[in-house]
């Protein structure tokens, strides 16, 4: 007999990183959940790793660019097509700022881009990131998925 156990959960991380131009870094997801849908660049925490080492290897991994996580601006949980993650989204800056570094689409995404907030309408972004990048446009600290309330940290 065979029970349908819920998916265990497990930690992820996601990145947002703005470019000198105001853009922010998408990432097209090349595997569910969410496939084909416009996130933040992140992943799935290793063993032995903290969350901002985490930080660190996806955003090299996925696109190529190195980064310095800074405060955390969002924490989101997703329970869909059978996956279940508690995701900790960080600030963060890029290493090297000037010339912008183009990100190159790698590991399992299918594109990466840097995106005006002014087209954000225009991509088909997973539920609640866009209350994310105004929480990270804020600067201020962490609001739900949902964009529905803030906690203020201390500056």
């Amino acid at each position: 007999m065979t029970q349908n156990l819920p998916p265990q959960p497990a930690i992820g991380v996601g990145a947002v990183v703005f470019d000198g131009l105001g853009r922010v870094l998408l990432v097209r997801r090349g595997q569910p959940p969410a496939l084909g849908c416009w996130s933040l660049p992140g992943g799935k925490q290793e063993a032995g790793e903290t969350l901002r080492e985490c930080c660190r290897r996806e955003l090299r991994e996925e696109t190529g660019l190195a980064v310095e996580p800074g405060p955390i601006v969002a924490l989101a949980e997703r329970r869909l097509e059978g996956f279940h993650y508690v995701i900790v989204d960080f600030l963060a800056e890029l290493a090297v700022a000037e010339p912008v570094p183009e990100p190159v689409p790698a590991s399992d995404v299918t594109d990466a881009r840097w995106v005006d907030l002014a087209e954000l309408e225009t991509y088909d972004l997973v539920a609640g990131l866009g209350a994310v990048i105004r929480a990270a446009l804020g600067r201020t600290g962490l609001v739900d998925v949902d964009g529905a309330g803030w906690l203020f940290l201390p500056g």
